[in-house]
């Protein structure tokens, strides 16, 4: 089975081809461009014709997209949301969209609606659902929004009330996509309504990704399954992808992570992908990305549902060095997918990394001049590049434990052989197009995080029915059943709440049923 995967950066969309052994079999760096589909299109021709492989080999084609955050960030192609909120008479205090940046509250031109319903902790009803109150909803919604966000009150512990709304309304405004927070977040209303509200908002945008996505492919004439990456280093189904496309956002490092742990053959270690604008670390365990357990900003909105645990900093291979007054300063603007026509060593008229870099004596790249930069104290400039990187490494620790680093990404040879608080830095091969790998190599998940009640039941029957639902998720995903394995299981007791309740989380991962 032979595999493509793209990613498509702020500055490179890089692709490979592997083989049914996931080994590269080519792999190619281009320029992003502005419609973004040149660019992949441009890859995919580039990969063939180094390759010779026939398209038709071609069964599985991946692709690693910033396009959600994108529209989140610039506000752009973003659908009019209804949000309902079932919580009557309880959970009207807070209104939803409280906190939101006014900007995208404008874009959205939301219709919000609170109706009865909702749950205890233990599952019992606040109220029962009120159809008349949902018909009124549906003539609200009508013609005025493109998508809808439901949200109900301890949801994650029952949906029930979830899913007969959506049903109600699935009938009342047919064609409408209807997003269920119980599928999307965890407990915390707020942020999981937030969450569920931007993954309705995104339903155009996915859409309009994986069209193209398709378009390009078959202008090669490549007629393979398509599959997009996730924030939790695995894969999902293009039929998935459309009901859940918040699960894209942040894929791009998570898909670095995961090629550096194939590349490296360390299930345990801190990976550091430096890019052209940005430097991101994060942290292997058990060959995965390590998940934040905190509540999560997208685009200025308070989110809690699962991100990778990524630290960032505005420093890549095109970022811009400056002087000001007596010291010189590092970004975090960045001349991106310029590099080439505007750092000094090319010709330009910028003064990035990658020239200081090469004056410095620690990079060496075709086609440049290290005259333009003669003028310019290197040395003395490139410690801070390193010490920037050590400290972001520290702060992803847990231990004052050496570990194993791994560089990556195309401006990973701006780095030295060796790191304060690093056991060893391993350049695996590849390491330019590690993001591609990883979102070709991604196998499919399911996940489940849910509040139990032990009160009439054992542990030991609550875990088995997590297990069992997170591994019914990941064969809808596109999981091959007779390959799930459990890669995670961790339950927590809820001391704050009332009764016997623990938080269980699940997730199940194995390779693409094709």
């Amino acid at each position: 089975m032979i595999r493509l995967g793209i990613d498509v950066g702020g500055t490179n969309t890089d692709g490979v081809i592997l083989n049914s052994e996931n080994k590269v079999l080519g792999s190619s760096k281009t320029a992003t461009t502005k419609d973004i589909f040149t660019g992949i299109q441009k890859t995919i021709k580039t990969l063939m014709e180094s390759t010779k492989i026939n398209a038709a080999e071609i069964k599985v084609a991946t692709l690693g997209t910033t396009h959600c955050t994108n529209a989140i960030v610039e506000r752009k192609a973003l659908n009019k949301v209804g949000i309902v909120r079932i919580c009557l008479p309880s959970g009207s205090t807070v209104p939803p969209l409280l906190g939101w940046p006014d900007d995208l509250v404008v874009k959205l031109e939301a219709i919000t609606a609170l109706v009865h319903g909702g749950y205890e902790f233990n599952g019992s009803p606040i109220s029962q659902l009120d159809f008349d109150e949902l018909k009124q909803v549906a003539e609200q919604f009508r013609g005025k929004v493109d998508s809808i966000a439901v949200s109900g009150v301890f949801s994650p512990v029952l949906g029930d009330q979830e899913k007969e709304v959506a049903a109600f309304l699935g009938k009342e405004l047919p064609g409408t996509p209807i997003s269920l927070s119980s599928e999307i977040g965890t407990i915390g209303l707020i942020e999981r309504e937030n969450a569920t509200i931007l993954n309705a908002a995104l339903m155009s945008t996915i859409s309009h990704v994986t069209k193209g996505f398709e378009r390009a492919l078959n202008d090669e004439g490549v007629n393979a399954s398509i599959y997009l990456g996730q924030n939790d280093g695995t894969l999902m189904t293009n039929n998935f992808a459309q009901k859940y496309p918040i699960f894209t956002i942040a894929c791009g490092p998570t898909n670095s992570i995961r090629g550096a742990a194939h590349l490296s053959q360390e299930p345990n270690a801190i990976v550091v992908d430096i890019g052209g604008t940005t430097t991101d670390i994060g942290v292997l365990s058990n060959s995965f990305p390590r998940q934040t357990s905190l509540a999560v900003e997208v685009g200025g909105v308070r989110t809690n549902y699962r991100m990778p645990d990524i630290y960032s900093i505005g420093f890549g291979g095109g970022t811009r060095v400056y002087l000001e007054g007596d010291s010189w300063k590092i970004g975090p603007e960045s001349v991106g997918y310029q590099l080439t026509e505007k750092a000094l060593v090319f010709g330009g008229d910028e003064l990035t990394t990658t020239d200081v870099a090469i004056g410095a004596g620690y990079m060496e790249i075709e086609n440049t001049d290290v005259s333009h930069v003669a003028d310019i104290p290197c040395d003395k400039i490139y410690p801070d590049f390193v010490t920037m990187v050590e400290h972001a490494i520290d702060r992803m620790k847990t231990s004052a434990e050496d570990l194993p680093v791994v560089l990556v990404g195309g401006g990973a040879a701006l780095m030295p052989e060796s790191l304060k608080g690093a056991s060893r830095v391993i350049r695996p091969s590849h390491a330019s197009v590690a993001n591609a790998i990883g979102a070709a190599l991604g196998d499919i998940s399911g996940t489940v995080e849910r509040i139990y009640t032990l009160e009439n039941r054992s542990h030991h029957e609550i875990l088995e029915e997590a297990k069992t639902e997170a591994i019914q998720t990941a064969i809808e995903a596109g999981a091959n059943p007779a390959k799930i394995d459990i890669i995670q299981l961790e339950d927590f007791p809820l001391a704050y709440l009332p009764g016997n309740a623990i938080l269980v989380r699940v997730k199940a991962a194995g390779p693409l049923l094709v």
